[in-house]
């Protein structure tokens, strides 16, 4: 069965930003199945649009920066 965005639910979202990088923890239940925790990377490009990028490791400043959300979303998984 492909991927359907329609039944991809998302419960949660914050996000952290940089100056030339910004983090988003979500949370999303796929078709009602189980909550899941996504931690997304977007790196600004030349014209400072945003782009997905590969998520990869995390400095300091980063994870420091997304552990509140981290903290807040913990509770959307049960």
């Amino acid at each position: 069965m492909p991927y359907d965005s329609s039944l991809d639910q998302k419960l949660f979202s914050k996000e952290w930003e940089s100056e030339s990088t910004r983090l988003v923890v979500s949370v999303f239940s796929y078709n009602g199945g189980q909550k899941k925790l996504q931690i997304s990377r977007e790196n600004k490009d030349a014209e400072g649009e945003y782009r997905f990028s590969k998520l990869g490791r995390m400095t300091r400043e980063e994870l420091a920066g997304i552990l509140p959300h981290l903290q807040e979303a913990l509770p959307q998984l049960d």
